[in-house]
């Protein structure tokens, strides 16, 4: 239940079908054993017979299949109804200080932007917003700004304040930052889940689930691996991913083509090459991808490798499976697995079948 709103909160959405809960929870029926978006419009059950998720991953493990009828596996890649406001006014003046009165008067429980900042983003509402004034801050000094200018033009009101700042973020100060890069972080809505992206200058360096365990471990790996600080944004490599992803999930791209970033041991990244070179809707076996990096007694190694991808789906780790053609591990839920595998294929997910 952590970082879930208050029962009364969930049962009061629930009841009145409020979508801009959607993706907050998701409802199990145990009468029927199919979970739910809140804005579902099927019949309600008694509240008797109904349990609360943090996310789709916590409910397909207890055992409950998706609703065919609000499909919430399912999303339009849109941000509720009540935060996209809230995220247009951050990017069309980053420097803006938003305080906790401020969302009151947007009509906005500071706490429900917290719980669902923290939730998508990593980080609570705050934070993403200091993060994303940063995030602007350094893309003016490497365009050649005067430090002045980027002081007073992101609201701070000393130097001393904005240099501590920057510097704690980006682990140096804003004058030796002309030729710094950073990883800007975005969420993508999916059928699988929401995703995490992060893009440098050069490229996609990771796609995870956010619900992965080891998002904390990876964002760390990231920052140790690039040398830089990561902050919520979008840039070009960002927004093609976006479009790929779409038309990849709809079935109509087969190879993705934007540029990856994926540093890691010669062995790992010897594991992450063969990846790419499995062909969209077939699979091999961990062993075979041991053979085909000319490591035949190192099965466990590459297991171990296939799981540390950054970059999931893109680098397709989901087509590596047992010998004996069972699914074996997937860092995102073999439910996920059997989607992108099902997907490839061309058949109907057999997450919805009854």
């Amino acid at each position: 239940m952590n970082n879930l709103p208050t029962i009364a909160e969930m049962q009061k959405a629930f009841e009145s079908r409020d979508a801009s809960y959607d993706g907050v929870f998701f409802i199990g029926v145990r009468t029927t054993g199919i979970f739910c978006r809140p804005s579902c419009a099927a019949r309600k059950p008694l509240l008797k017979n109904i349990e609360y998720f943090n996310n789709v991953r916590e409910a397909l493990f207890a055992g409950y299949r998706p609703c065919k009828r609000c499909r919430p596996l399912e999303v339009n890649g849109q941000p509720p109804a009540w935060v996209e406001p809230l995220l247009t006014k951050i990017d069309q003046s980053p420097e803006e200080r938003i305080k906790d009165s401020d969302l009151r008067e947007f009509g906005i429980d500071p706490a429900r932007a917290r719980r669902h900042f923290l939730r998508h983003y990593g980080m609570t509402f705050q934070a993403y917003c200091r993060a994303r004034r940063m995030g602007v801050a350094l893309d003016q000094i490497r365009q050649g700004a005067e430090i002045d200018d980027v002081v007073l033009g992101n609201g701070y009101e000393s130097h001393s304040g904005f240099r501590e700042a920057f510097a704690r973020t980006f682990g140096r100060p804003p004058g030796k930052s002309r030729d710094a890069d950073c990883i800007v972080l975005a969420w993508i809505e999916s059928p699988v889940g929401p995703l995490i992206a992060g893009a440098n200058a050069e490229g996609v360096c990771l796609l995870e689930f956010t619900d992965r365990r080891m998002m904390e471990a990876q964002f760390t790996t990231l920052r140790k691996r690039f040398s830089s600080a990561i902050v919520p944004g979008e840039n070009d490599h960002i927004l093609r991913l976006k479009a790929e992803l779409k038309d990849y999930f709809a079935g109509k791209l087969k190879e993705f083509r934007l540029p990856l970033v994926y540093p890691g041991s010669p062995f790992q990244t010897q594991v992450w090459d063969q990846l790419l070179r499995i062909p969209y809707g077939e699979t091999i076996s961990y062993e075979e991808l041991a053979r085909r990096i000319s490591s035949p007694k190192a099965v466990r190694a590459v297991g171990h490798a296939n799981g540390l991808n950054r970059i999931a789906i893109i680098i397709p780790c989901h087509r590596v499976v047992n010998k004996d053609g069972k699914l074996g591990g997937y860092g995102g839920g073999l439910w996920r697995k059997q989607f992108l595998l099902d997907l490839e294929r061309g058949q109907p997910s057999t997450l919805f079948a009854r």
